[in-house]
């Protein structure tokens, strides 16, 4: 029988001696953080309410479910943790949250500092666990999706959920699985890369058999429509198709709009020639392109914004330094108080600074939260006012040495 989520690795112990599950390290809180953690197992739901309501912060912070083996069936934020938990147990709560209710026995939850903090710690602890209620069975729930260029030896483009390092290029995360699919279906068309399963062997020209006569016969009909060079039946040779990869992460790098130009002549002299129904595909290739285009061109201006640090007033009232670089957050500080804090943001912010913008790495380069930021900014506008230059974080570090 399949697990649904991840279990736990570890066990957070209290000084009571007691044990509880531990979401793990997080990249978005400083060093040796203070963390206010809460575990409470139980088989009924009247237990668990209860223990919500004796304890429960009105904090921000963010919550995970766990099941009866201690894998993590659900992971949420909350501005208001004790509001938010305690609406799970309302009569009138949706059909989901009785589901989630029903397979859980251990419900935990970390105090987070910032509304911001817990945003991006729900994000990490759902790519870690894969939380089965958070990400099936969620009308509307928007899943983010990655466009890869890879899969040797003859690459083509491909959407993931996970993407890794062994690829050509990567880029995203994209909202909406299906418009991006679409898009994909259509760039692999456009440059006449394939698209058919890994399990098909690939057979270019130049390397096939001494005495073998002829090409043989593709494997499906995109050749013969003219939309795949078949380097599964010898019908081009590896220098060729790789120039066809490279015109593709060419337009995916916004280097080339070439295939949109293009496709857009194509589309007028259809039209004039009255070639009505060929003339709507062509509108609908080249929309798919010109949507890919637009988001293409948000990431890269997301990530090519600068390298800024962002001070964050906590809860408590402690100010933290988010260090943004290639529009994502990078680390999280404590804002200099004294010569070892000022000495450790200090050190942070120059191993983050020193990466490149532009990182060659797909890992590096496919962050959910540059979508997390710029929807922080564009809703709190008056925060960019905030936003301090390397330099001036270093001055204000310098103060203190």
């Amino acid at each position: 029988m399949r697990r649904s989520g991840k279990e736990l690795p570890t066990l957070l112990r209290f000084t009571d001696g007691s044990t509880s599950p531990d979401l793990g390290p997080s990249r978005y809180r400083p060093p040796n953080p203070k963390i206010s953690r809460f575990s409470f197992s139980s088989r009924t739901i009247s237990e668990l309410r209860e223990a919500v309501r004796m304890n429960a912060p009105r904090t921000p912070g963010i919550y995970a479910m766990l099941g009866s083996r201690g894998q993590v069936i659900y992971v949420g934020k909350a501005k208001n943790l004790r509001a938010r938990l305690l609406s799970y147990f309302r009569g009138s709560s949706d059909p989901k949250a009785g589901k989630i209710l029903a397979h859980t026995h251990t419900l935990l939850w970390e105090e987070i500092s910032d509304e911001l903090a817990a945003l991006l710690r729900e994000l990490e602890l759902i790519r870690r666990y894969r939380p089965r209620y958070n990400v099936i069975g969620q009308p509307g729930r928007r899943r983010y999706s990655y466009l890869c260029l890879g899969r040797g030896p003859a690459a083509y483009a491909f959407t993931t959920n996970e993407p890794t390092g062994k690829l050509l290029a990567c880029y995203g995360p994209f909202v909406g699985r299906k418009r991006s699919q679409l898009a994909v279906r259509w760039l692999n068309q456009y440059f006449r890369l394939r698209d058919c399963p890994g399990t098909v062997a690939m057979k270019f020209a130049d390397y096939a058999p001494l005495f073998e006569m002829e090409p043989a016969a593709a494997k499906c009909l995109r050749y013969e429509l003219g939309t795949c060079l078949a380097p599964c039946a010898g019908h081009c040779n590896s220098k060729g198709y790789s120039t066809a990869v490279r015109a593709a992460k060419a337009f995916l790098d916004g280097k080339n709009r070439g295939p949109i130009n293009d496709l857009y002549t194509r589309m007028i002299e259809a039209a004039a020639n009255q070639r009505y129904e060929h003339a709507g595909l062509l509108k609908a290739r080249m929309e798919q392109m010109v949507w890919l285009e637009d988001k293409l061109t948000f990431l890269r201006s997301a990530r090519s914004a600068g390298s800024f640090v962002y001070p964050l007033e906590a809860s408590n009232g402690k100010v933290q330094w988010y260090l943004l670089h290639a529009g994502e957050v990078q680390s999280v500080v404590r804002m200099p108080r004294c010569t070892r804090t000022a000495e450790a943001a200090r050190t942070a912010m120059k191993l983050v600074f020193a990466k490149p913008q532009e990182s060659s790495k797909a890992e590096d380069r496919c962050g959910d939260s540059v979508l997390i930021l710029s929807r922080w900014f564009r809703q709190n506008t008056g925060e960019k006012a905030k936003l301090l230059k390397p330099e001036e974080a270093h001055a204000m570090c310098e103060g203190f040495c």
